[in-house]
């Protein structure tokens, strides 16, 4: 089943990067905003992907936000307007002191600046209230951030992000295309994909589609009503996957007996949970 593509701003109406440049690739002070390669940059450039993030999120001026790899600030500024308090992570030194600066010559108080690697910092940083997570992230760093998000605690209560096309695509996936990164996330969540985003609203161009992608509903309550640890339910999972083009009866018949022909990719996420926790 292919993964619904729900309606939205109009893709017509993104500007060019040109007209956007004053957003992306600054000269702020003499210094010039230039996306770094190594880091996996691409400024967002489109303000109705902005628009599009902050009403996916469903904002209000009581909510905390993380925000991932801020960059020039294009996210972070509508961010600050819409919430309680934006916290910003970015790895890039100089751009987080920039950041920095620029929020304080605008007056922008409730954004709290932090330059680090949200693999190394993350859980730490997170607040002790309830927050959101938007952001414009590297697409590198998309599988190994999401499963920080739901192996750590606290975990968000709703996540919006732009990400490569084909990996929203992976996320979204049913039966019988399913996959390990898709029974992840859905074990936790509702991912949804939100608006495809032409290559024009990044500078630098990415070589691929975006998308962005929303998560909600997020908690453990699949795994608590159905009386089973996450480790194990993914323990199996990879095993099985390991090997998804053999039938589970070969790849977990010693785990658990069962004589399911069934390939891994095959199964919804409750047809798994029968598969290692079957009824009694």
């Amino acid at each position: 089943m292919s993964a619904v593509i729900a309606s939205g701003a109009k893709q017509s109406r993104y500007r060019s990067p040109r007209s956007l440049r004053s957003l992306t690739m600054t000269s702020y002070r003499g210094r010039t905003s230039i996306a770094k390669k190594s880091l996996g940059q691409h400024f967002l450039t489109c303000q109705w992907v902005v628009d599009t993030l902050i009403k996916s999120a469903e904002l209000s001026l009581s909510d905390t936000v993380l925000e991932i790899g801020p960059g020039t600030g294009i996210l972070t500024r509508a961010l600050a307007q819409h919430s309680k308090k934006v916290i910003a992570i970015e790895k890039d030194e100089g751009l987080a002191r920039q950041l920095k600066e620029k929020l304080a010559l605008g007056g922008i108080k409730n954004v709290e600046v932090i330059a680090g690697d949200i693999l190394k910092i993350f859980p730490e940083i997170l607040p002790a209230v309830d927050f959101k997570i938007v952001a414009n992230i590297p697409y590198y760093l998309t599988g190994r951030l999401l499963r920080l998000i739901f192996e750590k605690e606290p975990r968000p209560k709703t996540v919006v992000l732009t990400i490569q096309k084909e990996v929203a695509l992976r996320i979204t996936a049913q039966p019988p295309d399913m996959n390990l990164l898709a029974l992840s996330v859905q074990a936790f969540g509702k991912p949804k994909i939100i608006k495809t985003i032409p290559k024009e609203c990044f500078s630098p161009k990415p070589k691929v589609e975006s998308a962005i992608i929303s998560i909600s509903d997020i908690s453990d309550k699949f795994f608590i009503s159905n009386h089973i640890s996450p480790d194990l339910f993914f323990r199996v999972a990879r095993t099985a996957f390991s090997k998804k083009r053999k039938m589970l009866r070969h790849t977990l018949g010693a785990f658990n007996k069962t004589k399911s022909t069934a390939r891994p990719q095959e199964l919804s996420l409750e047809q798994w949970m029968r598969i290692i926790n079957p009824p009694k």
